[in-house]
């Protein structure tokens, strides 16, 4: 780069080399108080240490990340933000413990990318061969925490955490709305050469429409996981998978298309297992499931408990009882936090009622007051 384009004449604003300077400057002083802040992460951590708290505090975390939101004045997006503070916490928190997180895998699954996002970079990956597995790492204690997802916002629930979430001891800690973008990808990126199409049968489902449309001369199959389809397309020229760009990225494959699920606002719901209950953090919700007597309003009273003390009831699901057929039990979510007195007395009320109930945790709103 010439003097020239380096320098501008005075009256036309600071210098390149100015500009840099003043970089360099901050650079530092962000560097310092990152330290600074670590070094008091550090001394918290010592005290939760002998006073036998928690090393992740979600509700705490929450509220440092929607302060810092709530401050922000630009130029940098609310999201820029978010990501920012995840993996400063994320670091910091490192210092106490790097925690244990389970998820299916392999890595680079839409799985692997929602315990990222909860938890930042700084945390020891756990990719598992299956739901089941995730749940029993945390029971065994080989992991401390699990992402695991529970519905989408075009094909439902997925039946086989709901399965698992009736018998597990484990209670639900946090949950992450992590927005689907599938790409179509290949070794060479070129549409002709596409045989056949593997992905999860959930990404399968929500690209139907896409596949059917562009290629419907092409076989579909379903895989375990995303990842494990990005893998058979590296592997194979004939092979397209559905799955996220950083599997793609990750395996070396090429996008053929972008975005081709159906529903463009496709959106992923995630569910952080643990073993200890959490505290309030003024935005919550509930998840629970109780069954009732096959009996004609029994279940319409059961919901009326709720209404009665105003509380919203934002998902109802049934499954059935694996022992009795044509018997099910309701998988509800409602707002509030179980601590909460109204929630209490309308549980109370319910496990008076109910045949079986069963509280699986009261945790923050995934989506964001702040943002």
């Amino acid at each position: 780069m010439s003097s020239r384009t380096a320098r501008k004449p005075s009256g036309e604003g600071p210098s390149l080399e100015i500009l840099r300077a003043r970089m360099d400057e901050i650079n530092l002083k962000i560097l310092r108080l990152i330290s600074a802040r670590a070094s008091v992460a550090t001394e918290i951590g010592r005290l939760k240490h002998l006073e036998g708290g928690e090393v992740y505090q979600p509700v705490r975390e929450r509220a440092i990340i929607e302060k810092m939101i709530a401050e922000n004045e630009g130029p940098l997006t609310n999201d820029q933000v978010k990501r920012i503070y995840v993996e400063i916490i994320s670091a910091c928190r490192a210092l106490e413990h790097e925690p244990r997180v389970a998820f299916l895998g392999p890595e680079h699954t839409y799985s692997h990318e929602a315990a990222r996002m909860r938890f930042g970079s700084s945390i020891q990956l756990m990719p598992l061969e299956s739901f089941a597995a995730v749940f029993q790492a945390i029971e065994n204690g080989r992991a401390d925490f699990g992402v695991v997802p529970v519905e989408n916002s075009t094909e439902g629930s997925i039946n086989l955490t709901l399965d698992l979430l009736i018998d597990t001891a484990l209670v639900i800690i946090g949950e992450v709305l992590l927005p689907i973008r599938h790409s179509l990808m290949s070794l060479s990126g070129d549409a002709g050469a596409v045989r056949r199409i593997v992905s999860h049968q959930q990404s399968l489902a929500q690209c139907r429409g896409y596949i059917s449309a562009n290629f419907p001369h092409c076989e579909t199959e379903a895989v375990a996981s995303n990842a494990l389809a990005a893998q058979r397309a590296a592997a194979d020229g004939t092979i397209a998978a559905i799955a996220s760009k950083a599997a793609g990225e990750a395996y070396g494959l090429k996008t053929i298309a972008s975005n081709v699920q159906d529903v463009a606002a496709n959106t992923t719901r995630f569910l952080v297992m643990g073993t200890r209950p959490i505290e309030k953090s003024g935005r919550d919700k509930t998840t629970l499931l109780f069954a009732v007597a096959d009996r004609v309003g029994t279940l319409n009273q059961a919901l009326n408990l709720f209404a009665r003390n105003a509380i919203n009831i934002s998902k109802i699901e049934s499954r059935p009882l694996r022992a009795r057929p044509w018997e099910y039990l309701f998988f509800v979510d409602v707002m509030g936090h179980r601590d909460d007195p109204k929630l209490a007395r309308a549980l109370k009320s319910l496990s008076s009622k109910a045949l079986f109930l069963k509280v699986l945790g009261s945790y923050p709103e995934g989506r964001s007051a702040a943002a």
